[in-house]
């Protein structure tokens, strides 16, 4: 892989899909948990989001779930690639 590539991937973010809810009112993303306050005043369920960062997971009650989390997601791009 060349440097231009690896910017590429880097811009694109960690993971890119659709906001979902579970059966514990927990917000999440593939495997990864999203700030509940963030996803409340800015999102909905059914979004597509790019998260740009993971942390580990602080809570003891969701970490088994998901050990990773991210406050940092925004509304996917849908613009194609040039």
């Amino acid at each position: 892989m060349d440097k231009s590539s690896d910017k590429k991937m880097l811009q694109k973010g960690v993971f890119t899909g659709v906001i979902e809810k579970d059966e514990n009112n927990n917000f999440f993303c593939g495997e990864y948990l999203l700030d509940y306050k963030m996803v409340q005043s800015k999102f909905a369920v059914g979004d597509w989001i790019t998260i740009k960062s993971i942390i580990e997971n602080p809570s003891d009650i969701s970490f088994k779930q998901y050990p990773k989390k991210s406050k940092n997601f925004d509304k996917a791009n849908n613009k194609p690639e040039q």
